[in-house]
C-alpha cells in the first residue's frame, strides 16, 4: 500500500505560483509555495506522474531527513545516522549535491558536498567494511544536502538531469531558452491551444513546442530517457508505466495553428529538426521570415509570445530593435495579445506600447520582466465605442 510522503519541486524565480497550479491540478495534496521551490504531498506513484507531467518543475526531491545542525560535526553525525542500506546498496553508486545558506557554514558548497558523501561511505564502511563507488556522471541514487540558516534537510533527487532536459531538444542556437521558463511563460500568458499561437522569433523552436505541448496535453517529459528514480530500490516498473499510460490517454487534438518564424535559415532547419524530434510536426509550421515585415494571417485571436535579444545575447541596437517591435505588433497584429520577456528594462520603454502586466522572471542569472501588450482591432477607443454600440 502506497502511503502519501512530503516532496519538493524546485522551480525557477516567478514561476513558485505557476508550479503550484501545475500540482494542484495533478492531484496533489497540501501544495504550499517557497522561494523557487513548491512542497507537496503525494505517494509514490504521484512522485513518477509529477516527473512526468509537470511543465515548470526542475527536479522532484524527496526528504528523508530534516534536522537542526550547527555545524560540520553536526552534519557528518546527522548524514551517518541516516539508515542508507534502505535506499541503495552497498555494491550501487551516489552522488551529492550540496546547497548551502548559512552563516553557521563559510565552507563553500562543494565541501559540504564532500563531508556528507564521506558521512555516507562511513556508515557503510562501518557495517559492511565496503562502500559504494562515487558516480557524479550516472550514480544509482543522487543525494541533496539543502542548509537553511541552521535547518539540515537531506533529499533523494527523484528527477536525476534537471526537468527541463526534456529530451526533444537535439539542436539549438545561441542561448536557447530554459524548456522549464518556456513552458512558464506559456503558462502565465493564459495559452491553453484555445487560440493561435504565434513566437515571432523562434530561435530553435523551444517556446513552440513547449506551447504545442499544452494546447494538446501532452506530457512535459515524455520524450525523456531517464529518472534517477528507476535506479532506486523500490522502483515499481508496473506502477510507472501505468501512471505513464494514464497520462497518455488524456492527450488531446488542438486545430488552431501553431506558427514560428525566424530571419536565420539556420534556426529554421534547427527549429524543424528539434519539432520532429518531437513528434509534434503535425501541429507546428515554421518560415523563414522577418517578423519585422510581417503581418497577422490568421483569423480570430492569437497570443504571440517571444524572447526576443536582449543586448546580452546578440549584437543589436536595442533602441530602434524594440521600437519596430512595437511598430510591428501595432500595425500589423491587431486582435492579438503579445508577450515577450526582456532583461533589458530601458529597451522595454522603445516598444511605444503600454503593457497591461509586468511579470518579474528570471532567465538564468539575469533578472527579467515578462510583459504583455494588448492589440486591440482598430484603436482602443474604436473598439470600445463598438461595444457600447452593440
Amino acid at each position: 500500500m502506497n502511503t502519501d510522503f512530503k516532496m519538493v519541486a524546485t522551480t525557477i524565480f516567478g514561476l513558485e505560483n505557476v508550479l503550484a497550479d501545475e500540482l494542484r491540478k495533478l492531484g496533489a495534496q497540501d501544495v504550499q509555495e517557497g522561494i523557487r521551490s513548491v512542497s507537496f504531498k503525494g505517494d509514490k506513484g504521484f512522485m513518477y506522474k509529477a516527473n512526468i507531467a509537470l511543465r515548470t518543475a526542475i527536479r522532484i526531491l524527496k526528504p528523508i531527513k530534516v534536522t537542526k545542525i550547527y555545524d560540520e560535526e553536526d552534519l557528518y553525525d546527522a548524514i551517518k545516522k541516516i539508515k542508507w542500506d534502505e535506499f541503495l546498496k552497498v555494491d550501487g553508486s551516489f552522488a551529492v549535491g550540496a546547497v548551502v545558506n548559512s552563516p553557521n557554514f563559510t565552507n563553500n558548497s562543494h565541501y559540504i558536498a564532500l563531508k556528507s558523501k564521506d558521512a555516507i561511505a562511513d556508515y557503510f564502511r562501518d557495517k559492511y567494511q565496503k562502500r559504494p563507488d562515487v558516480d557524479l556522471d550516472y550514480p544509482d541514487l543522487k543525494i541533496h544536502v539543502h542548509i537553511q540558516k541552521d535547518l539540515l534537510t537531506v533529499s533523494l533527487d527523484s528527477s536525476g538531469d534537471s526537468l527541463h532536459k526534456r529530451g526533444y531538444r537535439t539542436a539549438t542556437n545561441i542561448a536557447p531558452i530554459n524548456e522549464v521558463l518556456a513552458a512558464g511563460m506559456v503558462l502565465l500568458s493564459g495559452y491553453i491551444g484555445d487560440e493561435n499561437f504565434i513566437d515571432p522569433m523562434c530561435g530553435s523552436g523551444t517556446i513552440l513546442i513547449e506551447a504545442a505541448m499544452i494546447a494538446n496535453n501532452i506530457p512535459a517529459n515524455i520524450n525523456r530517457k531517464h529518472f534517477a528514480f528507476e535506479n532506486w530500490k523500490d522502483y515499481d516498473e508496473d506502477l510507472y508505466f501505468t501512471i505513464q499510460d494514464a497520462l497518455l490517454k488524456k492527450i488531446r487534438s488542438s486545430h488552431f495553428k501553431i506558427m514560428g518564424f525566424d530571419k536565420a535559415p539556420s534556426a529554421i532547419v534547427k527549429a524543424k529538426q528539434n519539432i520532429i524530434s518531437a513528434n509534434l510536426e503535425e501541429f507546428i509550421g515554421v518560415h523563414h521570415v522577418n517578423f519585422f515585415n510581417s503581418k497577422k494571417e490568421v483569423f480570430g485571436n492569437t497570443t504571440i509570445l517571444f524572447n526576443p535579444p536582449y543586448g546580452e545575447r546578440l549584437n543589436v541596437e536595442l533602441a530602434e530593435f524594440y521600437k519596430k517591435i512595437g511598430d510591428t505588433l501595432k500595425h500589423n497584429y491587431p486582435g492579438s495579445t503579445a508577450w515577450l520577456i526582456t532583461s533589458n528594462i530601458d529597451a522595454l520603454k522603445h516598444v511605444g506600447l503600454k503593457t497591461s502586466k509586468r511579470i518579474p522572471l528570471k532567465n538564468g542569472d539575469l533578472d527579467c520582466k515578462f510583459v504583455r501588450y494588448d492589440l486591440y482591432e482598430g484603436s482602443k477607443k474604436a473598439s470600445k465605442n463598438n461595444s457600447d454600440a452593440l
